[in-house]
């Protein structure tokens, strides 16, 4: 029986004509502080040459003083602002680099001491994104996306090079973690969905899912330690189902709530088990719930080497 794709939605976009599945509220699961876990299982990744060396470094444990940032890119867009909320509420300090600090003051809880806002724009080079970065931060979340306009070329402005020179300030202050929020369907034209409406009407923009796909690729090179999210059609709505994560290139349809997709990305930087993988995600009423262990663990790790990516 043929299966009637479903569209997505862009991060930015004003159009909403995704299905919404039934209210089955998806519970928290329990989170895992960031000194105790994260920080103290965080590895480093040397780059000399063409030759990548990874090591275990050394780091602060539940009772260090020292606080450690994660720097969120796209901090008040829609998935992006969920992202720095939740951050905030797991006890984690936060960088969020926005284009209009003004205008983030209103939008984000500024009055947080564990928030601290920066004027950032991917689109202006990774020098400049590299010292708003700084040396305090440990973790970086891309939730950037485009605005849809006249400019065809804004998708690789910011989908594209914007993510590269996100990638190349991480690699310039030895920020060795970094997520990236991106869609599903990106590789639609290998996966036989080159006539899905989704990604038809993605593409119509600017070429939108292929910029993603060479940015996704530029960091599964870069010998940084990334885990690459790939929601399907996102949602402003709470969460509804249980979370379904498959490998890259499997789903072509369905929907998720931006609350989920955001803590994926937070849930990813305190499992090992997401490092170096791309995941694709969207929820189900009728999903088994599942431990995010679980869900990271039953996909297999790419590893680049030399040129090559491994399964692992």
């Amino acid at each position: 029986m043929a299966t009637t794709p479903i569209p997505l939605i862009l991060r930015a976009s004003p159009f909403s004509f995704c299905t919404i599945h039934s209210n089955r509220a998806l519970s928290s699961l329990p989170f895992s502080t960031p000194n105790s876990i994260y920080f103290s299982r965080l590895s480093s990744t040397k780059m000399e040459g063409t030759e990548i060396t990874e090591e275990v470094a050394e780091q602060p444990g539940p009772n260090a003083n020292v606080k450690r940032k994660i720097f969120v890119a796209g901090a008040t867009g829609s998935t992006g602002k969920r992202i720095v909320e939740q951050l905030l509420a797991k006890g984690f300090q936060v960088k969020a680099g926005v284009r209009d600090v003004d205008k983030a003051k209103t939008t984000l809880s500024h009055d947080n001491p564990a928030l601290q806002i920066v004027k950032a724009d991917v689109t202006e080079g990774s020098e400049r994104l590299a010292e708003v970065v700084g040396d305090d931060t440990e973790a970086v979340i891309c939730a950037t996306g485009f605005r849809p306009g006249w400019d065809l070329f804004a998708p690789w402005k910011v989908d594209n090079f914007g993510t590269v020179n996100l990638v190349e300030a991480c690699r310039k202050r030895s920020v060795n973690r970094f997520i990236l929020i991106s869609s599903i369907l990106v590789n639609g034209a290998a996966m036989g969905q080159i006539l899905n409406p989704a990604y038809i009407f993605l593409n119509v923009f600017g070429l939108t899912l292929i910029a993603k796909l060479q940015a996704e690729q530029y960091i599964r090179k870069s010998g940084i330690n990334y885990t690459i999210i790939r929601p399907g059609g996102l949602r402003n709505e709470p969460p509804t189902g249980n979370i379904v994560m498959e490998p890259e290139d499997t789903l072509y349809e369905g929907t998720i709530s931006r609350d989920l997709v955001a803590e994926v990305a937070v849930e990813a930087l305190v499992h090992p088990e997401a490092s170096y993988k791309v995941v694709e995600i969207v929820s189900r009423a009728d999903a088994p719930k599942r431990s995010y262990e679980d869900l990271f663990g039953s996909i297999k790790q790419r590893i680049h080497s030399a040129g090559v990516e491994a399964l692992r």
